[in-house]
């Protein structure tokens, strides 16, 4: 049997990269899943390519940092669906420079998207997980949720941020069988990955190649990024665990980059 046939996921920031691979993995696991994405035609479009495919998936719009548009995606899932068992919070951007250099605003948007939409989103969805049949709240962290790096302070406060947020949610949702997870990728080869290569070689003044493999990937056992489909397994593992007894942790997956 299929490891979440029956159940429903909404992802976050699953029109590309790793939020769409996790909606595809789960699809094929036998989830209905909805793909939340910031403009509706793009979330439209992964959702039809998971039905074509054979799954069963919607897409909506949703800005994250935004509390309305959150009920509203959260809303529309209940309606298509009648139920909600798996939350990820995946969506996020980035924006690299020194401290120094940060405009105010710039930070404020970078933990309005990351904290405030995993916040926003947890709240939404937990009202309904705790009148159903509990579930699965897993937060996309970073290895920046334990570790940090130049030029990416408001990043790594937001992903720390989520560790502390994952380990409340464990313990509030725990009698309601809701339980909470961070899954702690390396540096990923999305778009999001691509856009900071030439800006950090700009920003320390050395080549796109010398950020790729001596910042970036220095840290690895091997050399290696970390894939979409590594972390859409990892994902796969939290949501699909049967008991409370795998919560309030975090699981990197990095090659080794960060260890504990």
């Amino acid at each position: 049997m299929a490891q979440l046939e029956g159940k429903v996921a909404i992802i976050t920031g699953a029109a590309s990269g790793i939020g769409k691979e996790i909606a595809w993995r789960f699809a094929t696991e036998g989830a209905r899943v909805v793909i939340a994405d910031l403009q509706s035609p793009s979330a439209e479009a992964a959702a039809a390519e998971i039905n074509r495919a054979g799954g069963t998936a919607t897409g909506v719009a949703m800005d994250v940092s935004d509390e309305a548009a959150v009920n509203a995606g959260i809303a529309t899932t209940m309606e298509r669906f009648g139920r909600l068992d798996i939350l990820v919070s995946n969506a996020g951007i980035q924006i690299v420079k020194p401290i120094d250099e940060l405009p105010f605003a710039e930070w404020k948007k970078m933990l309005a998207i990351h904290l405030d939409g995993a916040f926003l989103t947890t709240k939404a969805c937990l009202r309904h997980m705790y009148q159903g049949a509990g579930g699965a709240i897993i937060y996309i962290g970073s290895v920046h949720s334990k570790e940090a790096s130049l030029l990416k302070a408001p990043y790594v406060t937001a992903k720390h941020g989520l560790i502390g947020l994952c380990k409340v949610v464990a313990k509030e949702g725990a009698k309601h069988g809701v339980r909470a997870n961070v899954v702690c990728p390396g540096y990923v080869r999305t778009p999001l990955v691509d856009k900071q290569i030439p800006e950090q070689a700009k920003a320390l003044g050395i080549s796109e190649e010398e950020v790729i493999h001596n910042v970036m990937l220095r840290e690895t056992v091997d050399g290696e990024f970390t894939t979409t489909g590594d972390v859409a397994a990892a994902a796969l593992f939290f949501a699909a665990a049967q008991t409370n007894a795998l919560t309030g942790q975090s699981l990197i997956v990095s090659h080794g980059w960060f260890m504990e």
